[in-house]
């Protein structure tokens, strides 16, 4: 499970003042769960996603994870206890296969077949990608199917994903939410996911809206989405300070 209590962080703009970024978040995310964070841009979901997996420390409150306070980890020790993260822009690496990088996930070289498995569920054909290098020749679309792929290959307890339709052509983004709805019933394994698309959104045990750095809502997907849905009709979109 995993508990943020009273999280802050903020920052010092270019006149050297306190700029808060996130405000007294707590938030509980119970093993198995599967939550969708949105609301409007520059609120502040990215930036909780970060210091959940240790890229950024809090300048306020604890992160626990299963009774641990991760709240100064590294990420590298936040992995190991089953944290993972896909990026919104995933990094590339020159000389590395796809097949490598999603045994090195694995943490053991996987079978072909397992391979074809995680490439086909986001999107890809496996036999055009398994031994091509995850370098500037793939698409950016094509690297964040790779990332997503491999956070499936590891045997995670909390998976995080960063806005993982961006750069998502429709087929593919429809071949995702098949593989986010079979994650839904992995009873093991937290999911969190960022996104702004209702279809990802209908997937959620929970739903929470943020925006401004703090939660303006949280609840389950019948409490919630109807409202967000009544706000967009209403073309007022989310409210908070936007971009």
């Amino acid at each position: 499970m995993l508990e943020l209590k009273n999280v802050s962080f903020s920052v010092a703009d270019e006149n050297q003042e306190k700029l808060g970024i996130i405000d007294h978040v707590s938030l509980t995310v119970p093993d198995g769960a599967f939550l969708v964070i949105t609301g409007p841009n520059g609120g502040g979901k990215s930036t909780l996603a970060r210091l959940i997996m240790g890229l950024e420390t809090p300048t306020e409150g604890q992160i626990l994870f299963n009774g641990t306070d991760i709240t100064n980890m590294s990420v590298y020790e936040r992995a190991k206890l089953g944290i993972g993260y896909a990026f919104q822009q995933p990094p590339r690496f020159k000389g590395m296969t796809v097949r490598r990088l999603l045994g090195l996930a694995h943490g053991s070289d996987l079978p072909e077949d397992e391979c074809c498995f995680y490439l086909t569920a986001v999107g890809l054909c496996s036999r055009d990608y398994l031994n091509r290098e995850v370098d500037a020749s793939l698409s950016g679309g094509e690297v964040k199917r790779i990332e997503i792929a491999t956070l499936m290959a590891r045997s995670l307890k909390l998976a995080i994903y960063d806005e993982p339709e961006a750069g998502i052509d429709l087929w593919s983004f429809t071949m995702l939410v098949e593989s986010f709805k079979a994650m839904h019933h992995d009873d093991n394994r937290a999911t969190i996911i960022i996104s702004h698309q209702e279809r990802i959104m209908k997937l959620a045990d929970r739903l929470v809206v943020i925006a401004d750095g703090k939660i303006r809502e949280q609840g389950t997907l019948d409490e919630i989405f109807p409202k967000l849905m009544g706000e967009f009709s209403e073309g007022c979109s989310f409210r908070g300070k936007g971009n």
